[in-house]
């Protein structure tokens, strides 16, 4: 897979060759403005507004030679449309999501291969596991001059306030559960730290509860280093690092201590890294268009310790009995019978509250 273009309101890049860590020696499209992307994935974050008005958060019009747009819009309700117009063939979906509390922050991707008459619409939120899917007959190719005008805001194009970034793929890109660690950052072996990305099926790593315990599947995927992607530092010596590390925002650290005891009668809890961003302990940290992370899967979601702390292995929940949604994730290609179930997380996860309010007393 090959990512193409990517926009946000500071940042327009269009490659045929793929952007940043992405980029292959040739390109992947004919630059021709008629080549046809017959393949492909838009996906974009946005935040839809409280009172859930309708609104155009994407997409782009073009009347010359012909009729032809495509556009997502918030609707009534707080649900995602897209339509898409190519001459007398329309093609539309909607999908409707789930209020989960303050997250008003969604990731949408829209995959298509119209050689097959086959798409799909997804709409994931930050910090939550569930995925909601709907499918959709007669997805059209879009041309060069088509992502040129979406990705590029030339003609009639609209990128609302509201959103956060889009980006395009030449391939159906894989939902659900991602990595979050940098494929450098060092994990606990019985024989010493190994970078994660040197971690292979069959090898142990030390973890907080369980002792030693066998890697199952090592994962990893390059993302846009953008909204919920882009990446955090976190900064030794806070969190008893010996390093620091960049993890993704939704990358979870173990905390402890009596003030977690106190407030929430737990041992250890967990929390997002995103909410741990105050400045001097974890900060964005600045980087190209791209990032490639890795993460390991444990038999029962154990933590890891990584650089001197206990972070999270990926949450697959029970991925295994969900056919659909398994082979739409990154975990297609492992044997099902081999995979773990994970039926909850190995400690609790604090909500974004909670987070913010011990990160903001861990720093007092």
């Amino acid at each position: 897979m090959t990512w193409l273009a990517l926009c946000d309101h500071t940042d327009r890049r269009l490659s045929l060759r793929g952007l940043g860590t992405d980029k292959k020696d040739r390109p992947q499209l004919a630059d021709n403005p008629s080549t046809l992307l017959t393949q492909g994935s838009i996906m974009f974050e946005t935040r839809l507004s409280a009172d859930g008005r309708p609104q155009v958060l994407f997409g782009y019009k073009n009347t010359f030679p012909s009729l032809r747009s495509l556009t997502f819009q918030a609707i009534p309700g707080g649900g995602i449309a897209m339509v898409q117009v190519q001459n007398d063939e329309i093609s539309h979906a909607a999908i409707q999501h789930t209020e989960a509390g303050r997250t008003d922050v969604v990731r949408i991707t829209y995959s298509w291969d119209s050689t097959v008459n086959w798409g799909r619409m997804t709409l994931e939120m930050p910090e939550e596991t569930e995925v909601t899917s709907v499918y959709i007959d007669n997805p059209r190719a879009l041309s060069l001059d088509d992502i040129r005008d979406l990705m590029l805001g030339r003609n009639d194009q609209t990128f609302a306030s509201d959103m956060i970034f889009a980006a395009l793929s030449d391939q159906i890109e894989p939902i659900g559960p991602m990595p979050t660690l940098l494929p450098s950052t060092p994990l606990a072996t019985p024989r010493g730290y190994k970078p994660a990305s040197e971690m292979r099926r069959g090898d142990t790593v030390i973890t907080r509860d369980d002792g030693v315990v066998p890697v199952l599947q090592r994962l990893q995927r390059t993302v846009p280093a953008r909204g919920s992607f882009r990446p955090i530092r976190l900064r030794a010596p806070y969190f008893g690092l010996q390093q620091d590390v960049i993890v993704a925002p939704d990358q979870r650290l173990i905390i402890d201590g009596p003030e977690v005891e106190y407030l929430f009668s737990q041992e250890a809890v967990l929390v997002p890294a995103r909410h741990l961003v105050n400045g001097f302990a974890a900060l964005t940290e600045p980087c190209g268009p791209m990032i490639t992370y890795n993460q390991l899967l444990l038999p029962r979601h154990e933590t890891l310790l990584a650089a001197g702390t206990f972070v999270e292995s990926i949450y697959i929940g029970r991925i295994r009995r969900q056919a659909h949604h398994l082979q739409s994730s990154l975990l297609h290609s492992f044997d099902r019978t081999l995979l773990p179930e994970h039926p909850r997380p190995a400690h609790h996860v604090l909500r974004w509250y909670d987070a913010i309010h011990l990160a903001r007393r861990r720093a007092a």
